[in-house]
């Protein structure tokens, strides 16, 4: 018995032993490859006007710059804030309608757009050494709040409902690129200086309201992260 009970207790310690060493081993690549909760970057792309005095909805194109935070709440979703700065343009001779005023009319203003997205990846987002199953090259849909800041002719505020789509490629451990593009939709109808210009009046939420799209690439750079010296979420 004694001999049987010494083969027992030595196969369990190497059972245990082989355990602790997995368990250590886990723990050393975690700290290797830890998850990060924020993102920082600048992007830059093209951005124009939907509205009466435009009827194309990759019309008159205009640059934009932006700079970015996005908050990871876990490999599927994110929070963004964004600012982008650029111009919104428009006229009369490139909307293939008739207005009542019968005078041509054309207008280009400054844009500043902040806004506030929640950000849904189809797929984990990640290197697959930090979060099991990640992958580099991930969908997404966007969704959020923000303002729309435009200067003259007829300068103002205006709150603007974006709704994007796009994909994200870590092109690096804490290295990442972004394509998106976005329709914000308003709720104010003088982006282009003019309100109402046929003369037509309705009511509804976004009836015969301007809006404007961004097509946007950005890179961002991972930083503070979730847990350097274990493998848990207590932090």
């Amino acid at each position: 018995m004694a001999g049987e009970f010494g083969e027992w207790y030595n196969m369990v310690r190497k059972i245990v032993l082989t355990l602790l060493m997995a368990v250590a081993v886990t723990v050393i690549q975690a700290q290797d490859e830890p998850e990060y909760r924020l993102e920082i970057g600048a992007g830059a792309g093209v951005v124009n006007y939907l509205g009466d005095y435009n009827a194309s909805l990759f019309g008159e194109l205009q640059p934009l710059g932006a700079v970015m935070a996005k908050y990871k709440a876990n490999p599927h979703m994110a929070v963004a804030l964004t600012a982008g700065f650029g111009k919104l343009q428009g006229s009369s001779d490139k909307a293939n309608t008739w207005y009542p005023e019968g005078e041509r009319y054309e207008f280009s203003k400054s844009l500043i757009d902040i806004n506030l997205r929640f950000e849904y990846n189809f797929w984990a987002y990640g290197t697959g050494k930090e979060y099991r199953g990640a992958r580099r090259l991930v969908p997404f849909i966007a969704l959020g709040v923000g303002s729309a800041i435009h200067g003259d002719p007829e300068k103002g505020f205006a709150v603007s409902l974006p709704i994007g789509a796009g994909v994200k490629y870590k092109i690096a451990d804490r290295v990442n690129l972004t394509a998106e593009w976005r329709v914000h939709f308003t709720l104010s109808d003088l982006l282009d200086g003019k309100e109402d210009p046929y003369g037509i009046k309705s009511s509804g939420l976004f009836k015969n309201t301007d809006g404007y799209s961004v097509l946007q690439f950005a890179v961002t750079y991972d930083l503070w992260a979730k847990c350097k010296t274990c493998h848990n979420d207590r932090d």
